[in-house]
């Protein structure tokens, strides 16, 4: 595939007047400097924004409360108020960097945690490297994992893989619910590879499942196009939420959230963890209704 050149220019997006747009004249990403870290858009270039941004919340910036702001943000795990809703209403420290932008939040002064996000993206093949670091500033020891949380725009069918390997005689894989989540949720179909789950702007409350990701892969699917996020796997590691889940997945009527985790990590003061995305996007992929189309027209797409 022939090398195309990226650029990094300073924009207005939806009511933000101080954000960077990279493209490679292909795909296009839109990354705000007024709060964050927080990318806003991803998408083909003049083609629809595949991350959902609340009208409500578009170009707020300041306040004492946690805002959802959609897009994509970086969080830790375990949930819990206050440390995970520590807020990102303020600037962010930025500079270009090779293809893409680093940013930095206003570290929080009650968890100490500092959050760092670059994004960069690939010349030859438009696919987006998203790396996140967290960095303990305290003077303890702190125990966290590095959380991923991509806001997808409505609409659309979220493919998630199962675990498939496993000894014939006893249990392969295991599955967090949230209280609010019910087994019978119309909008989740539960295969034999795959977990779909439809974003459906006119369902009632929202829906939570966790489980372990070992194809290392999630992809969501709408408007014709394919949003796909890989990250690494690791099945020694634990994890957040029983110690198992890799990947966590909530919807409700406005939006679905694709969330990828790294293992848990004890930091040291001064010591940091990194997880690692890589994003990709295709045209002309509809909306999968079955396993066998995920394996006939998907599968292919990620080799």
């Amino acid at each position: 595939m022939a090398k195309r050149k990226v650029t990094v220019s300073e924009t207005a997006f939806e009511g933000w007047k101080h954000c960077l747009r990279i493209t490679d004249g292909r795909v296009d990403l839109v990354v705000t400097t007024e709060v964050g870290p927080r990318i806003l858009r991803y998408g083909f270039v003049d083609g629809p924004n595949h991350l959902a941004v609340f009208p409500e919340t578009a170009g707020r910036t300041g306040g004492d409360e946690w805002n959802s702001y959609g897009g994509h943000r970086l969080w830790h795990a375990p949930e819990e108020r206050p440390r995970t809703y520590d807020e990102d209403n303020f600037p962010v420290e930025w500079k270009k960097i090779p293809n893409g932008v680093w940013t930095r939040a206003k570290m929080d002064d009650w968890t100490q945690i500092d959050k760092e996000v670059e994004v960069v993206l690939d010349p030859e093949t438009s696919e987006v490297t998203v790396r996140h670091r967290l960095t303990n500033r305290n003077a303890w020891e702190v125990t966290l994992s590095v959380w991923a949380v991509t806001v997808m725009a409505p609409g659309g069918r979220e493919i998630v893989p199962q675990v498939q390997a496993g000894p014939e005689l006893l249990p392969n894989r295991t599955l967090a619910l949230w209280t609010y989540s019910r087994m019978n949720d119309p909008r989740v179909a539960w295969g034999a590879k795959y977990v779909f789950l439809d974003q459906d702007p006119q369902a009632a409350g929202p829906f939570k499942i966790g489980l372990p990701v070992d194809a290392g892969w999630a992809a969501y699917a709408n408007r014709g196009q394919l949003f796909v996020k890989r990250f690494e796997y690791d099945d020694e590691a634990e994890y957040p939420d029983f110690g198992l889940c890799s990947y966590e997945t909530y919807t409700n009527d406005r939006m679905l959230e694709m969330e990828s985790l790294s293992p848990m990590w004890d930091l040291e003061p001064g010591d940091a963890a990194e997880h690692v995305e890589i994003w990709s996007l295709f045209d002309g992929v509809e909306r999968p209704a079955s396993e066998e189309d995920v394996d006939r027209a998907i599968l292919p797409l990620l080799e």
